[in-house]
Parts: C-alpha cells; sequence; structure tokens
C-alpha cells in the first residue's frame, strides 16, 4: 500500500473564478426584522462575502496548512488524504483523529502541535502522540467518494495498519467523526486501545424513558427540540444531497451560508473569519460540496454496525462540551465503556474551538485509561 507526500496547491485559475463568482453573487432577500431566525442572516453575510472576496488570503493559509507533512495513500481502491506528525516524546501514542460536516482535517490545525509536542503546551513527554488526520472519503482532499461511516472505519484501520505500520492505535472524533470512531472499536477491538469522544449518539425518541435518569430523559428531549428547530440541513442531505449540491456547487455564498448552519459564530468568539473561510475553502476548492451530502445518504442507507442494546467496549472517554448538547454520564456509559468523563469549555467542535482544553483532557484520560489496563 503505496503512500505518498502531498502538498496543497489550489490552481490560480480556481481562484480568480471563485473570486469572480463571489463578486457576482445575486442576494436573496430577507424579512424585516428576521435576524437569524429563519437561517444565515444576510447582513452578517454581505460582510462575510466582502471580506472574503476582498480581504481573505487564501494563498497565505495554504502555506500554513503546508507546514503540516500532507499525504495521500490508496487504501481499498479508495485514494485518502491525510497528515500525518509524529509526536517528540520517548514512546509516542499512534492517534487517528476524524472530522464532521461542516468541518474538515482543519478541525484540528490547532490541536495537532500539542498533541505531538505536550511539553511545549505544559504536557508530559510520555503524552506525545503520532497524529494521523484523514479527510473522510468525500471531503476535502480525499476522493470524491461518499462512503457511511462503517465503511470509512473499515479504511482507517488498513490506512494505520497497512499503511501506517500500527498495528494497534488510539482514536478520537466528534461529529460524523465520532461515529467512525465509535465503529472503529466496536469492530475492530483488537486493533483500537482506546477512543475520545465529544459525542456518543443522541436518543432517537424510541428509547423506554422509565429505563433513563432524569438527565437522560432532559438530553432526549433536548436533542428531540434541536432537530425539530435546526435538522432540516440533514433531512435533505439524507435524502435529496444531489438536487441541493447543484445550486450550492455553483454559489460560493449559497454554499457559506449552508455551511453557516451549524458553524455560524457572529460574534467571532469561536472561530474568526479566516478560519470560517479556509474551512470553506478546502470544500470550494475540491469541488467536494455534493460528495460531503451524499455521505448523509449513504449513512441513511447503511445497516446499523452496533445493535440495538449494545455498546462500544473498548475503554472509552467523553467530553461533553458544555456549549453543546447536555450529554449526560448515564447516557455515555450506555453507548461506550466509560473510563473518564468530562466537560469542556466549548461547543460542538471542541478540538477547534478549545483545542488547549481539547488536549489536555484527550492527554489524561488518555494516560487514566494506560494507567488501568
Amino acid at each position: 500500500m503505496s503512500v505518498q507526500p502531498f502538498q496543497i496547491d489550489v490552481s490560480q485559475t480556481v481562484l480568480d473564478d471563485l473570486k469572480l463568482r463571489l463578486a457576482h453573487t445575486r442576494w436573496a432577500d430577507e424579512a424585516e426584522g428576521a435576524g437569524w431566525s429563519q437561517g444565515t442572516n444576510a447582513t452578517y453575510m454581505k460582510e462575510f462575502v466582502d471580506y472574503w472576496q476582498n480581504q481573505y488570503d487564501w494563498r497565505k493559509h495554504e502555506a500554513a496548512l503546508n507546514q503540516f507533512a500532507h499525504f495521500t495513500a490508496d487504501v481499498d481502491g479508495v485514494n485518502i488524504h491525510f497528515i500525518h506528525e509524529k509526536g517528540k516524546g520517548p514512546s509516542p501514542t499512534p492517534i487517528i483523529l476524524t472530522h464532521g460536516w461542516p468541518d474538515s482535517f482543519y478541525r484540528f490545525h490547532k490541536l495537532i502541535p500539542m498533541l505531538t509536542d505536550p511539553v511545549k503546551y505544559g504536557g508530559e513527554a510520555e503524552d506525545s502522540f503520532d497524529v494521523i488526520v484523514p479527510s473522510i472519503p468525500g471531503f476535502g482532499f480525499s476522493e470524491r467518494k461518499a462512503m457511511s461511516e462503517g465503511k470509512v472505519a473499515d479504511l482507517w484501520v488498513k490506512l494505520m495498519r497497512d499503511a501506517l505500520g500500527y498495528p494497534q492505535f488510539t482514536a478520537a472524533g466528534g461529529d460524523v467523526g465520532a461515529i467512525v470512531t465509535k465503529y472503529l472499536a466496536y469492530k475492530y477491538p483488537e486493533a483500537v486501545t482506546a477512543i475520545h469522544l465529544t459525542d456518543v449518539g443522541y436518543p432517537t425518541g424510541q428509547e423506554d424513558f422509565s429505563t433513563m435518569s432524569p438527565p437522560e430523559i432532559e438530553f432526549a428531549q433536548f436533542i428531540q427540540g434541536w432537530w425539530f428547530q435546526n435538522g432540516a440541513y440533514a433531512m435533505i442531505q439524507m435524502t435529496k444531497p444531489q438536487t441541493l449540491a447543484f445550486g450550492l456547487t455553483d454559489s460560493p455564498a449559497g454554499w457559506a451560508a449552508w455551511s453557516m448552519t451549524l458553524l455560524s459564530d457572529p460574534t467571532g468568539e469561536r472561530f474568526s473569519m479566516d478560519e470560517l473561510i479556509t474551512n470553506i475553502m478546502i470544500y470550494w476548492v475540491t469541488e467536494t460540496i455534493a460528495s460531503s451530502f451524499r455521505s448523509y445518504y449513504e449513512s441513511a442507507q447503511a445497516e446499523a454496525v452496533i445493535p440495538a442494546g449494545e455498546r462500544v467496549e473498548v475503554p472509552s472517554a467523553v467530553a461533553r462540551c458544555q456549549l453543546d448538547a447536555p450529554l449526560p454520564r448515564e447516557w455515555a456509559s450506555r453507548n461506550v465503556n466509560l473510563k473518564h468523563y468530562a466537560e469542556l469549555p466549548a461547543g460542538h467542535f471542541a478540538a477547534w474551538e478549545a483545542p488547549e482544553a481539547f488536549a489536555k483532557d484527550l492527554r489524561e484520560s488518555f494516560a487514566a485509561i494506560r494507567g488501568e489496563r
């Protein structure tokens, strides 16, 4: 299985075309006083697109991304892009980090050096990691092949074992990446020694509330309300991804507005405009908007990987993100073999929003699991 060095080098033609499209955005009107209540706010989007067109510098961020060691590998006939950074400790622990949607491998760009060189960030040398951050197929610089989370997990174990030579390793992820990580641990417990999650799966509404604790019931009710108010994006991507893809592959402003479904931060406290645009650009320049949508469709059609009533038995750490859904310890224990539970001062994209806290929790939780083992 051949591994090849890779460098991000976007054609200037692509960038010129993007700038032209941004300049010719045809703006939708907006109900008076709507703010963000009906979706992405028009005033914010006009400021965002103006900054994107006139101030944002892709080449600067491309150069920063290329400071990492990028590679590609053919894994079961699928071309996978990944970052592979070696740890600086005496015996680094290999870890594969998996992103979600609408983020990308960029979710972990602040976290990587904190894991590879923990001493520099207040940790211990023995807590260093060899960090592998792949782009899910259908996302970013991986092949535009949409796959379910279970099939992605099958690729990841081959990437780690066969391509990179790690017979055993750890794994972490959030959002879609949490599902991939759970499936990886469930299907390959002989390879995965520990996992770290910020999501463990959501109540579906089919649960028997009489068997659930009050915090679990609160969590289930929160999720039900959130999906009713905010889940339309997922329903469309699970059922009619191609219809949506035509418009958003053609309009960068449209794609940016759609991604703000989950990434919007008009305060600028979670992400800067440069960070948001860089993540959005990774989809735009690779033309993976459509294939990222189709991954939802593929997952919706796939059979369940973990049967009802079963859980992941690999030692697991779960971090509840305080600005995200109120994930209780009891629900985490139903889904995984919980060995460490913590709260992080972050939202849904914790490794991106609060990398210092995330890195500290990941180091401490895995150290605790190693001590137990």
